[in-house]
């Protein structure tokens, strides 16, 4: 396929920039594929579209303050800083993303805070933004990374142009938050409430997790018009022994295998093995889906509302049919949804 095929026009007022009041109360869209059936609920009356036995599997992985800004040395100059991963816990080596990107070279060093406690010395060009930075902070880990998460900032997308709350720190991540090593919420586990998942647990609707940290490569602007041709960045996701015997046993039984997001699908999809069945996988996935595509695993998909050309909304088409995903979202606009990661919701049955 090509990139242009994911061009739609978006108003800027239906890109989110809030989240809604409460969690389960965003809008839901629900896509039938055997009918071609588009309905329109709230979210918490997803519980209407599965039964005993059926499957939803949530990324637990935790969103961590990724942004900070810091002082160049002798200039003074603001820095903003983003932390992608950590490289070398124990010589406090991260891998970063610095803008404005020019102004830092290998040897400069940044100082963060108001007492400017944390220092940081650039030690490596990695691309065009970004740098390896190496900590200079004398003290446990456990000590240094809470001094450091404290200085940061819950990592909004850039589409929402705010400063970051306090309860984004909350809000922009989910209930079940578990491992952290993310820089992107899973976005569509964001909708799911306690009481939601009280209901289905009663109901008999199973959960389990998959973790795939999320990172920045979601937002990469992809610059090749034939999407053979883009790479995805790499992330780390973890299947555990657990989870494929509860995911293939529910798939033999004839259930529902509901993905939460598209970085739920994009894990499940990256740990299939020859028979259509999930394996056990840990390490780093650079698996990039877009239509046609073959799911053998899952047969439901939740997911936000995407921006044009992203990788998401095409993971999306993979999913429902290109052209019944571009319906919706025709429909979408007009019904005026919310969009992006505090925005409404679309279930794929």
């Amino acid at each position: 396929m090509k990139l242009s095929q994911f061009k739609f026009r978006l108003p800027d007022d239906l890109i989110a920039q809030h989240p809604a009041p409460e969690r389960d109360e965003s809008r839901l869209m629900v896509l039938n594929r055997a009918t071609g059936e588009i309905e329109h609920r709230i979210f918490k009356e997803i519980i209407n579209y599965f039964d005993d036995g059926d499957l939803f599997v949530f990324n637990d992985t935790k969103v961590f303050p990724a942004r900070l800004y810091g002082n160049k040395e002798k200039t003074g100059a603001r820095i903003e800083v983003f932390l992608l991963r950590e490289l070398n816990a124990e010589n406090k080596l991260w891998d970063v993303l610095v803008e404005p990107a020019r102004k830092i070279r290998i040897g400069n060093k940044l100082y963060f805070g108001d007492d400017e406690s944390m220092v940081a010395e650039v030690i490596d060009n990695t691309t065009s933004r970004g740098r390896t930075l190496r900590f200079l902070y004398d003290g446990p880990h456990d000590e240094f990374k809470k001094a450091l998460f404290d200085l940061g900032q819950t990592p909004l997308p850039m589409y929402i142009e705010r400063e970051p709350e306090d309860m984004d720190a909350e809000r922009y991540q989910t209930i079940f938050a578990a491992k952290e090593g993310a820089v992107v919420a899973p976005a569509a586990g964001l909708h799911f409430s306690r009481e939601l998942l009280k209901r289905l647990e009663i109901k008999g609707i199973d959960r389990d997790y998959i973790t795939v940290h999320s990172g920045l490569g979601n937002f990469r602007e992809i610059d090749v018009e034939d999407l053979t041709k883009h790479r995805m960045d790499s992330e780390q996701m973890e299947v555990t022994q657990e989870l494929v015997d509860h995911v293939n046993s529910v798939k033999d039984a004839g259930h529902k295998v509901c993905a939460v997001g598209t970085s739920v699908l994009r894990g499940i999809a990256s740990a299939v093995s020859m028979g259509g069945h999930m394996k056990t996988f840990t390490g780093w996935t650079n698996k990039f889906i877009f239509p046609p595509y073959d799911f053998t695993v899952t047969n439901a998909l939740v997911s936000n509302f995407h921006l044009p050309y992203s990788t998401m909304l095409m993971m999306v088409a993979a999913f429902g049919g290109y052209d019944f995903v571009m319906r919706a979202y025709e429909e979408a606009i007009r019904e005026k949804y919310r969009f992006g990661a505090y925005g409404d919701a679309m279930l794929i049955i």
